[in-house]
């Protein structure tokens, strides 16, 4: 190995032995490992169907002139030949690391979870067959990944600025029930909008108070946040009279007024994709439109470099100028706003009423999705649907009993397990996450 005398290139002698990065060889063997278990069990899958006539339907609601009948063997060992390929690629390390490796993943997986879909709706009895129908599961995905998505946002706006915010789930909460009695009380939607986004800042204003100013452990003031949240509205919702007491007072409070679906045009005719993404609710088509804005607000703006900076080296930060907790605070707030508008979701923008521990640990959801996503709003976003598609399979698979019901539920937290332990592995916060600023 040599250095040039008159650049700084360094060259590597052409008999010099190879050195192997140990995090690429770490990263190798997990790709290994995983698609050959991904592989085994799709190779039980293809196996064990014995009669492989599967019932599907490209549409989200049940029609049955929709419906098509496929071969769920052939299916099921194609995504074999998928996870097998991925793994013979992986143990010849001609994957390499990035977003190819991330793409390969990508497709494993979603070829994991159509073959699991289309095994578990093989070997149906006769009189049974047409009853079960596989339909499309991207309308609910998206609909499930949406207060994901806004609640992993606010967690990449408070974190980026070096804020942990463990209390997603908390605002999450808040966010849903004061929308829930915002929209009763107003018979307005869009009232519940507001109540859920005040909701939202008021929680990240107390998460502010405690973790800038009094400078108080950020992890176990989420944890405190939470506790806070659950009683709160507990309290709360044990406040309003049920009807028989009082009809009038509960219907007042209540009683929120539901978003509808909104189609746009054209694009909600586009098949598959069309229902899933251009037949939605406002508050689904709000979401779209938070990712695009905090990518550009953070990598496009003075004030998105100024949040990096306070969150990877407050110091260096302040020495040119920046007053750091200042730009923390302006995030962990704005973060606020995007949670508050997750828990919307939760009543107002899909079952109407609270109820106790509505988000039910849809925060710890985002909280992953940030960290599988690398702290990058596209990539927790896409985190966020990759969880909101897991959470379909209870809906899908719920009809039938091939699975028992209690690891049925517990999928999405398992997936959400493997995906970070598995795909994503050992990842870099930003240096100064969690680390409290004091002007020297």
């Amino acid at each position: 190995m040599s250095i040039s005398a008159d650049s700084t290139e360094l060259r590597t002698a052409p008999d010099a032995p190879r050195v192997r990065d140990r995090a690429d060889l770490r990263r190798q063997v997990k790709l290994v490992v995983l698609f050959a278990i991904a592989a085994v069990i799709l190779l039980l899958f293809a196996l064990s169907i014995d009669e492989p006539t599967v019932r599907y339907s490209l549409s989200d609601v049940y029609d049955p002139s929709q419906n098509h009948d496929a071969n769920g063997r052939a299916v099921v060992w194609v995504t074999f030949a998928l996870a097998a390929a991925a793994m013979l690629g992986s143990l010849l390390n001609v994957i390499p690391k990035g977003w190819p490796t991330a793409l390969v993943s990508v497709v494993v997986g979603l070829g994991f979870y159509v073959g699991l879909t289309f095994w578990y709706f093989a070997d149906q009895p006769g009189d049974l067959a047409s009853s079960f129908v596989v339909t499309n599961p991207l309308p609910q995905a998206v609909n499930y990944a949406t207060p994901l998505v806004l609640g992993a946002l606010a967690g990449v706006l408070c974190e980026r600025a070096g804020v942990i915010n463990i209390a997603i789930e908390a605002q999450l909460l808040a966010g849903a029930f004061f929308a829930s009695v915002a929209s009763s009380m107003a018979f307005s939607s869009a009232a519940g909008l507001l109540g859920g986004i005040l909701a939202g800042v008021a929680f990240a204003a107390l998460l502010g108070v405690f973790a800038l100013k009094y400078q108080v452990n950020q992890v176990v003031l989420g944890v405190v946040l939470i506790a806070l949240a659950l009683g709160l509205t507990d309290f709360l919702l044990g406040q309003i009279p049920s009807s028989g007491e009082n009809k009038d007072l509960n219907q007042l409070l209540s009683a929120p007024v539901t978003m509808e679906k909104v189609p746009l045009g054209a694009l909600a005719d586009i098949p598959i994709l069309g229902s899933a993404l251009f037949n939605q609710t406002v508050l689904v088509y709000i979401m779209y439109v938070s990712v695009i804005l905090v990518w550009f607000l953070l990598y496009h703006t003075t004030w998105g470099l100024r949040v990096r900076a306070v969150g990877e080296h407050p110091k260096a930060a302040d020495t040119v100028g920046i007053r750091v907790n200042r730009v923390r605070w302006s995030a962990v707030l704005l973060g606020g706003v995007f949670a508050g508008l997750g828990g919307v979701f939760f009543t107002v923008g899909s079952t109407g009423a609270f109820t106790n521990n509505a988000s039910n640990g849809a925060g710890f959801m985002a909280l992953a999705a940030v960290i599988m996503g690398r702290w990058h709003p596209v990539g927790a976003t896409c985190a966020a649907l990759f969880f909101g598609l897991m959470l379909t399979t209870q809906d899908q698979f719920g009809v039938m009993t091939k699975f028992p019901t209690e690891l049925l539920g517990a999928a999405p937290y398992l997936a959400t397990l493997i995906a970070v332990a598995g795909v994503i592995g050992r990842v870099r916060p930003p240096a100064a996450d969690g680390e409290p600023y004091v002007k020297g």
